[in-house]
């Protein structure tokens, strides 16, 4: 029997995170990339506006919907050999998606680009998982990957800005090719293997109800964000909720399931996931008014507006590095609650923004927001790690994922209608205008944009800066709305999770399954 401190990890074991955390970059900066180049390929590629929209979504619904699948599929077949098969498959689909000769192809790509993204994150969470075995290591470990994976989303508007300023539209989609490169030459030798030999087959039936619990409701979220209530969508939505009830009861009676829902029965890890369910959805509805703000409101080009939201990805890096050695002195759930009441802070300043703030100071605002927001993304992640054993570490990893990009959905579809609810019901016509543009202009301020371009200079000039108006107000309430609710986070962090260890403390052994055996690592 083996005692003592567990083995520290060697420098083999930090360059394998390097060669893992970069292709989780490379996927979450997949998501945003597109928000540049889609005016040029669609030009080139003569895309539909709903092929456009399907060029843009298709990515983000398939890797979501496929997040529990890959992740249980490789704690059965081994994270390395998952992770190795999506990495090329990856490169192979950017560079055939580069040189796309029409939309239809297009679309295909990026929903093939899905499901090789969603084998990335799961296994490179268990990889970390089971690298770093000191509870410190592991700490700053996943401090780094999570770094890189919320990191990918600004990278992806920078770089696309750069790449499109040279090359062609395809540029952006080549540019993660070398990297999937580097994981295939370097992955064999600094990677190790972990996998559960005991596991079963996986359940088909489980993987097309967990697809139709998933798909539909992040299509629900998403359309809801995008157009406000409607039927159809909810409808949907319904639809997804009536398989995940399905998809749970099944897992209950499967003696292999493909997700082990006994993990919720472990209070740490059920209640992390709470926590990163509620916070990104409060996250997300916010920044994304903000970059709304900085273009519509400040007259910034996207482009401008990336290179801004820089510091405020700076900012979330320095928390998400600083929580871990705090945490080695309070624990995680009051780690997690100080860093949501700086958060606070921050958006206490957007509630005060109006249209004549200057970029800098408002940029103040989301810039502290993200410094507190750091600790609760990597320290929730942590949590759920660590409270399972090795053997579940990629399931875990799909389910954490999962349940931020569900809080993401959430946030973007209610608090983006709040925003636009507020908007509708502060906005002041200006006499005269047409019915036609009022009515456009009543919907968002992007309508009022459109709408002004069609009136005479004073209407438009008038009319433009009323909206401009209303969205800052939609703003500060949606600010006000969401500086409330992370103060209650904050209480809620500080309670449910105020048993969590701190790193190196130990932790308590999994509740979910006490029986299980630590699967063996092979090099």
């Amino acid at each position: 029997m083996t005692t003592g401190a567990p083995p520290r990890a060697d420098w083999r074991a930090w360059m394998g995170l390097a060669v893992v955390a970069l292709p989780t970059l490379v996927a979450s900066m997949d998501i945003s990339v597109l928000f540049l180049a889609l005016p040029h390929l669609s030009e080139a590629l003569e895309a539909s506006g709903i092929q456009q929209l399907w060029i843009m979504d298709i990515y983000g619904f398939v890797l979501s919907g496929f997040l529990v699948t890959m992740g249980t599929l490789g704690d059965r077949i081994g994270s390395r050999k998952l992770l190795l098969m999506g990495g090329g498959a990856f490169g192979v689909l950017s560079l055939i998606a580069a040189f796309s000769n029409g939309p239809e192809m297009l679309i295909t790509c990026r929903a093939l680009l899905g499901i090789a993204g969603a084998t990335l994150m799961p296994s490179g969470f268990a990889l970390v998982r089971n690298m770093f075995l000191d509870d410190k290591q592991r700490s700053v470990a996943f401090a780094v990957f999570i770094t890189c994976v919320m990191g990918g989303g600004t990278v992806g508007m920078v770089l696309g800005g750069v790449l499109l300023n040279y090359f062609w539209w395809g540029s952006v989609f080549i540019a993660g090719v070398p990297v999937m490169a580097l994981l295939l030459l370097a992955g064999p030798f600094l990677l190790p293997e972990n996998r559960n030999p005991g596991a079963g087959r996986i359940d088909l039936l489980s993987v097309a109800m967990s697809l139709l619990a998933i798909l539909p409701i992040v299509y629900c979220f998403k359309e809801l964000s995008r157009n406000g209530v409607e039927a159809t969508p909810i409808v949907i939505g319904v639809i997804g909720v009536v398989f995940a009830v399905l998809f749970a009861r099944r897992q209950f009676r499967l003696e292999d399931p493909l997700l082990d829902l006994r993990l919720f029965t472990n209070r740490v890890f059920s209640n992390s996931l709470v926590i990163m369910l509620v916070g990104s959805f409060l996250m997300s509805g916010i920044m994304l008014l903000f970059i709304q703000y900085l273009q519509l409101v400040k007259g910034l080009s996207p482009l401008k507006a990336g290179l801004y939201m820089i510091a405020t990805s700076v900012a979330m890096v320095i928390g998400i590095m600083l929580a871990p050695f705090i945490s080695r002195l309070v624990r995680p759930g009051f780690v997690i609650a100080i860093g949501l009441c700086i958060a606070v802070v921050g958006l206490s300043i957007l509630t005060q923004v109006d249209t004549t703030t200057g970029v800098v100071v408002a940029l103040a605002g989301p810039v502290i927001t993200n410094l507190g927001v750091g600790p609760f993304v990597t320290l929730a992640t942590e949590l759920i790690q660590g409270a399972v054993p090795p053997e579940k570490a990629g399931s875990a990893g799909a389910v954490s994922q999962t349940s931020g990009e569900g809080g993401v959905a959430l946030g973007l579809a209610a608090l983006g209608g709040i925003g636009l609810a507020v908007y509708g019901s502060k906005i002041n016509i200006p006499a005269g205008i047409p019915a036609g543009p009022a009515s456009e202009a009543k919907e968002s301020i992007a309508g009022a944009a459109v709408a002004a371009t069609r009136l005479p200079a004073a209407q438009a000039q008038q009319l433009f800066a009323n909206a401009q108006e209303a969205f800052t107000s939609a703003l500060n309430v949606v600010a006000i709305i969401v500086a409330v609710l992370a103060a209650l986070l904050a209480i809620v962090a500080a309670t449910m999770l105020r048993d969590a260890k701190r790193p190196g403390e130990g932790a308590a052994a999994p509740e979910a399954d006490e029986s299980a055996e630590a699967a063996p690592v092979e090099s």
